[in-house]
C-alpha cells in the first residue's frame, strides 16, 4: 500500500518545488503549483521568502493575484511597510484596489500618512474613496474594521429579483449569506438569509420574508463590544449603521476572529506588564523599549517596599527570624492577588460581569480570600510550631497570612473593576503591578502585627 504524504509533508514538497522554480525563474512550474495552494499556505510561503526571492515572486503574480496573498498574510504589522517598499508603487496601488476595502485600509494603517496618501493618489478613484472612508474612522471602532462590499436590496423586491441581484453582485461581495434590506434612503429595515431566499416562492416580496429584528452596531462602537455581540448572537456578519440607521457596511466573523485574537494578546501582554507582546523577530532594543516603562514603575514600587522594611529595622533587630517569612507572606499575597485579578479581568473582557453583579464578584472573592487565608494560616501556624517550637511566632505568621490573603484577593478583584468603571482598560492592572502593591500591603500587615506583639515574641 502506497504511503501518501501528510499535509505538512506535502506543504514542504510544494514549497521546495516553488523555491526551485523561483531560483530557475520557471514561471509556468511556479504558477502550476502556487495557484493550487490554499490562500493561507500562499501567504505563509510568501512571508518566508528572502528579499531576492520576492523580487522574482512579484514578476510571477499579477496585482490581482497578489491581493489574495496579502489578504491572507499573518505577519508583524511593521513588516507591511518594508514589503510594500520592495514593490513598484503602481503595482502596490493596483494590488490594494483589488483587495477588500477593509483589508486594504488595514494595510495602509500601518504606513505613515505620506506613504498611504501616495498610494491612494495613484489608485483608481472609486477604490481610493472606499478605502479612504474606512481610514477616516477612528481605529479600533466598528467603522475601522467593517467592509463596504456587501449586498443590500430594497424591501419592494421579489425573491426572484433579489436572487438576480445576488448573482450579479456576489463576485465583489465579501459575504453573501445575508442580504440586508434597506428603504430608498438606505436605512436598514431588516435582513434575509440566503436559505430563506432560496426556498421562497419567486413572487414572494422581500418585505414579507425579511426579519425585522435585525441586530446592528453603530459605526463608532468599540470593536471589542462588536466581538461580544457577534459571539453572543452567533452571527456570520453584523450590519454597521450610523446614528440615523443608514447602512454603512458589515463586519464579518473572520474579521472578528482577528479582533478577538488581537484583544486577547493585548490583555495578556498587559497582564504580564508589557505594552505589547514580543514576536520572535523583535529586536532586543525593541523588546526592552516595550518593557522598560512598567519595569521602572515597578522598580520604584520595589524601593518603596524596601523602605517600608527599613522602617521596621528595630523590630527585625530584636527578632531576626521574622525576616525568614517575608518572601513567604509576600509571595502568597502576590499569587492570590494575581488569581483574583485574572478572574476579574476575564469577567470584564468576556462581558460576564454585565450579567453578574460586580459587587457579587467582589463579595465572592472576599469569601474565597477568607477561606484560603484561614486554611493557609492554620497550616503555617502548625508548620512553624513544629519547625521552630515557637507558638507565638507561628500565630504571628499565620494571622499575617490570613489577613494578607483577604486584602490581596480584594485588591485583585476590586482594582480592575474600579479601572473599568473609570473607563480605563482593566488589563493595565497587570500581574506585576498587583503583586508589588500586595507586597507593600503584606509588609505593613506583617511588621505592624510583629511590632504590636513584640513583647510576646521575646
Amino acid at each position: 500500500m502506497a504511503d501518501y504524504p501528510n499535509k505538512e509533508e506535502q506543504a514542504e514538497l510544494d514549497y521546495d518545488i516553488l523555491t526551485e522554480a523561483l531560483a530557475s525563474e520557471n514561471i509556468d512550474q511556479f504558477r502550476l503549483v502556487f495557484m493550487d495552494l490554499h490562500s493561507y499556505d500562499q501567504g505563509q510561503y510568501y512571508a518566508g521568502l528572502t528579499k531576492e526571492q520576492r523580487k522574482v515572486f512579484y514578476r510571477f503574480l499579477s496585482p490581482e493575484e497578489m491581493a489574495l496573498v496579502f489578504e491572507s498574510l499573518d505577519i508583524d504589522e511593521e513588516r507591511y511597510e518594508h514589503l510594500l517598499a520592495e514593490m513598484d508603487p503602481a503595482y502596490v496601488a493596483d494590488m490594494l484596489s483589488h483587495m477588500y476595502a477593509d483589508d486594504a485600509a488595514d494595510v495602509l494603517y500601518e504606513l505613515d500618512e505620506e506613504q498611504a496618501v501616495s498610494y491612494l493618489t495613484i489608485m483608481e478613484d472609486e477604490s481610493a474613496q472606499e478605502i479612504q472612508k474606512l481610514m477616516d474612522y477612528e481605529e479600533y471602532t466598528a467603522g475601522s474594521i467593517m467592509t463596504t462590499e456587501f449586498i443590500a436590496i430594497e424591501a419592494a423586491e421579489t425573491a426572484k429579483s433579489a436572487l438576480q441581484i445576488l448573482k450579479r453582485e456576489a463576485p465583489d461581495a465579501e459575504m453573501i449569506y445575508y442580504l440586508f434590506v434597506t428603504d430608498e434612503d438606505k436605512k436598514l429595515l431588516g435582513v434575509v438569509s440566503l436559505r430563506t431566499l432560496i426556498v421562497a416562492a419567486d413572487d414572494a416580496l422581500i418585505m414579507d420574508l425579511m426579519d425585522e429584528r435585525v441586530v446592528s452596531v453603530t459605526v463608532n462602537e468599540d470593536q471589542e463590544e462588536v466581538a461580544h455581540k457577534i459571539q453572543d448572537y452567533n452571527f456570520l456578519a453584523m450590519p454597521v449603521v450610523d446614528f440615523q440607521n443608514h447602512l454603512l457596511g458589515i463586519i464579518t466573523v473572520d474579521d472578528i476572529l482577528d479582533v478577538i485574537e488581537e484583544e486577547a494578546a493585548d490583555d495578556y501582554s498587559k497582564l504580564a506588564g508589557v505594552s505589547d507582546l514580543d514576536r520572535a523577530d523583535t529586536s532586543p532594543f525593541q523588546a526592552a523599549k516595550k518593557r522598560l516603562p512598567w519595569l521602572i514603575i515597578l522598580l520604584f514600587l520595589g524601593i518603596l517596599t524596601a523602605s517600608l522594611i527599613g522602617r521596621f529595622e528595630d523590630t527585625l533587630s530584636q527578632k531576626a527570624i521574622l525576616a525568614v517569612f517575608i518572601p513567604l507572606i509576600g509571595g502568597m499575597a502576590g499569587n492570590t492577588g494575581t488569581q483574583a485579578l485574572a478572574v476579574a479581568v476575564r469577567g470584564i473582557a468576556t462581558g460576564d460581569l454585565r450579567k453578574e453583579s460586580k459587587w457579587k464578584l467582589i463579595l465572592r472573592e472576599a469569601g474565597t480570600g477568607l477561606i484560603t487565608g484561614a486554611s493557609c494560616g492554620l497550616a503555617v501556624i502548625l508548620i512553624v510550631y513544629i519547625w521552630k517550637g515557637d507558638l507565638m511566632l507561628g500565630l504571628l505568621v499565620g494571622i499575617s497570612i490570613f489577613i494578607t490573603l483577604i486584602f490581596a484577593t480584594l485588591a485583585g478583584s476590586f482594582v480592575p473593576i474600579l479601572m473599568d468603571k473609570m473607563k480605563i482598560d482593566p488589563a493595565v492592572a497587570s500581574g506585576p503591578f498587583i503583586t508589588t502593591i500586595n507586597d507593600i500591603i503584606s509588609i505593613l500587615i506583617y511588621f505592624g502585627l510583629a511590632t504590636m506583639f513584640m513583647n510576646y515574641l521575646l
